[in-house]
């Protein structure tokens, strides 16, 4: 009897780990990374500045430090290796800013009429009836992907992407968002190959755009690398995953919005929503460069680390904050309201915000008025399970009974993944974390500024 009831309690701890495991190990992981990094920064909002001070703090002239002086940005510069030196977020004011930003703002300077245009040109390849002639069950990062990786070349370059050349690119951005979510350990072979290719693409003279004198072949390659492979693809892609996950598992949502089909502003509240509950960035730090008061009793001293926590500041002044609610964007006025997916005005706004819009809005009407999209997994912002996800012809009869059985096993699949996930992102974070903190990108680099092999030399290749 003993043995019989030791057993029954052995399968039901095993039975329920994917229950409380998960929860457990991110806490522990967050714990570990705070005392691996050092209790430096202010949490904004938070007990020293709330939720009403945020936008107050984040424009202020002197919240202006990226990288320098601060732990955290060692671990960045890590995840973004190659060439965090080049990437305009990530550099100081006085490092070459204004030089690449203005690059940045060229390539992106083209009409709504060509951003369609280009969209639609490589959306129309994967996200077609072609592709998914019935149905097609997938995990929406991936599947969207190879959409963002071609149409940013095409940009970049002006001409179609090989099959060759975007499966350099696809390696890279996947091992990019998988480290940064601590899915996968950082791979520099596979971000090394795409150096190579953007440096070959500049030496044939493929880059029609005006580049400032001063920087070599490489620099130009790692600056097109970390702000156009890296951080626009991973960002798109994210973005239109959660907005195709947030309809998939909001079924009531989406019937509304195919019934809705000419109500533009339906499509801007859902895309609005789905920003304020799932926003692309979770925590950017900023450095103050000087002394900062608050009020007549609170003052933030220079040169501290102040941690801007997007996702909490998105949840602060809504009711139901946790729930997906497009229809409150019908009373709520964004500039009021506690929003900035794409930051603000004063201290480097998305310089892609208009761009990313445009393309969320486009390939809502185009996907839904094609495809029915449904789920059954667990919706966080980070996407550690890429957003598994069924696509569903509309001009196909799909019975209820095979949804319904297919719904399930997507649900216990992602109950059995988290456990894994969980256990994996604690295991290769906890490894970058002291990988990181040994090379020092950010710190070696800001002693010598000037010397961009300060960073690359230091860069230990991992596979």
């Amino acid at each position: 009897m003993i043995k019989i009831t030791l057993i029954l309690l052995i399968v039901l701890l095993v039975i329920s780990l994917p229950y409380w495991l998960p929860s457990l190990v991110i806490r522990l992981r967050m714990s570990i990374f705070t005392k691996v990094n050092g209790d430096e920064g202010i949490q904004i909002p938070g007990k020293q500045v709330d939720a009403s001070q945020f936008k107050k703090i984040y424009t202020n002239k002197s919240v202006k430090g990226r990288s320098k002086g601060a732990n955290l940005s060692n671990l960045f510069w890590y995840w973004l290796s190659p060439g965090p030196e080049m990437h305009q977020e990530h550099i100081e004011e006085w490092d070459n800013y204004k030089e690449l930003s203005s690059v940045t703002k060229n390539i992106l300077s083209i009409s709504n009429e060509k951003i369609e245009e280009l969209w639609f040109k490589h959306e129309r390849i994967i996200f077609s009836q072609r592709n998914i002639h019935s149905w097609k069950m997938v995990r929406l990062r991936d599947f969207i992907m190879p959409i963002c990786a071609s149409f940013f070349y095409e940009l970049v370059f002006g001409e179609m992407c090989s099959n060759k050349d975007k499966k350099i690119i696809l390696k890279h951005s996947n091992n990019v968002v998988s480290a940064l979510k601590c899915c996968a350990l950082r791979h520099m072979s596979k971000r090394d190959k795409l150096t190579e290719l953007l440096m070959k693409k500049l030496d044939k003279g493929a880059f029609q755009y005006y580049f400032p004198e001063g920087y070599t072949l490489e620099d130009k390659a790692l600056f097109l690398q970390g702000v156009f492979f890296t951080t626009a693809i991973v960002q798109m892609t994210d973005a239109l995953t959660h907005m195709f996950l947030v309809l998939a598992r909001h079924t009531d949502v989406q019937k509304k919005l195919y019934n809705t089909k000419t109500d533009k502003r339906f499509y801007d509240n859902i895309i609005s929503e789905t920003l304020r509950l799932y926003p692309l960035f979770g925590i950017a730090h900023r450095v103050t460069t000087d002394h900062i008061e608050i009020d007549e009793n609170q003052s933030i001293a220079k040169g501290t680390v102040l941690c801007f926590n997007y996702p909490e500041y998105h949840k602060t002044g809504y009711d139901n904050p946790t729930k997906f609610i497009p229809e409150r964007w019908e009373t709520t006025s964004k500039r009021e309201a506690n929003y900035i997916p794409f930051g603000v005005g004063a201290n480097r706004p998305c310089p892609a915000s208009h761009l990313s819009l445009l393309i969320m809005e486009k390939m809502l009407h185009s996907g839904i008025q094609k495809f029915e999209f449904y789920s059954s997994v667990e919706h966080t912002r980070s996407l550690p399970n890429r957003g598994p996800c069924i696509i569903i012809s509309r001009n196909h009869q799909f019975p209820k009974t095979i949804k319904k059985i297919l719904l399930m096993f997507l649900k216990v699949r992602d109950y059995w993944e988290k456990l894994y996930t969980s256990i994996s992102q604690l295991v290769y974070g906890f490894i970058m974390i002291l990988h990181a903190r040994d090379l020092k990108l950010a710190d070696t680099y800001y002693k010598n500024p000037h010397s961009a092999k300060t960073v690359s030399d230091t860069v230990v290749n991992q596979s």
